[in-house]
């Protein structure tokens, strides 16, 4: 049984395909899934979801890379994951200077300000983080160490940093998300820092619509798919893919401070 620990579901590309991708979720054997929020006003669809699906989960945040878009307060943020049991995370949130271009670090300071709220409110809701890093590893960390985010943990999601900013996150209690980019032939340092992180701090994703395993590359990724990610890394670890999904949905339900009853 294999969970997805990040997925759009609320997306366009989904919006006349739920019916059919729930039942490929079942017949993947993929149990659970965490429905990712990335901003204020598409909230509510990602809520929904998980109130309407007993094996659906939600979170509540803005991705750093959503740029005009209104800002969440941690009053807001707390108040939603107080008030809604099925949210389960704050996020996604984090840095991501991917697309920085021409622009100076300091124009940048509102990422990082974001960042800062969305830690605060984890800590204050007792929930863990979801956090999103592209090209802002040093940052990343820096902030996550300065905010106290070890005190909450969490997981650094869709990770393609280096085996050093993953020891540096485990430090501080997160768990480390791959996603389907580590399928790809391309992807042979991500795949050799895969081999080094432990599987008890180890959990997958599709980060569906997105990054589409091999042999799916291309295509619109669905949560059902995180079983190839699955096999990918047991193969890469020289492990059955039943251990490696034992394992990492223990991981899940640890991580988000869930108990142990499947819907």
């Amino acid at each position: 049984m294999f969970i997805d620990s990040h997925c759009h579901l609320d997306f366009p590309e989904f919006q006349h395909r739920l019916p059919e991708v729930l039942a490929n979720m079942k017949s993947a054997k993929v149990t659970h899934a965490l429905c990712v929020s990335v901003d204020i006003p598409d909230f509510p669809k990602v809520l929904k979801l998980a109130q309407d699906h007993p094996h659906l989960y939600a979170s509540v945040g803005v991705h750093p890379d959503y740029e005009d878009t209104p800002e969440p307060s941690v009053e807001f943020l707390v108040e939603m994951a107080k008030t809604h049991s099925k949210i389960i995370a704050i996020g996604e949130t984090g840095l991501d200077y991917y697309r920085m271009g021409d622009r100076s670090y300091e124009s940048l300071e509102w990422q990082r300000n974001r960042f800062r709220i969305h830690i605060r409110a984890a800590l204050e809701a007792k929930k863990p983080l979801i956090i999103h890093t592209r090209s802002a590893s040093e940052d990343t960390i820096k902030i996550l160490k300065s905010e106290g985010a070890d005190a909450i943990g969490g997981v650094m999601h869709c990770f393609t940093e280096s085996l050093d900013v993953a020891k540096q996150a485990m430090e501080m209690g997160f768990f480390i998300s791959f996603s389907g980019i580590v399928t790809f032939k391309s992807a042979k340092e991500l795949q050799e820092t895969c081999k080094q992180v432990p599987l008890e701090r180890m959990l997958i994703e599709t980060d569906s619509p997105y990054l589409a395993p091999i042999p799916y590359r291309g295509k619109t990724n669905e949560p059902a798919w995180v079983s190839k990610v699955g096999q990918f890394i047991a193969d890469l670890k020289g492990i059955t893919a039943e251990e490696l999904a034992t394992v990492t949905t223990s991981n899940f339900f640890q991580c988000f401070q869930l108990n142990r009853e499947f819907n």
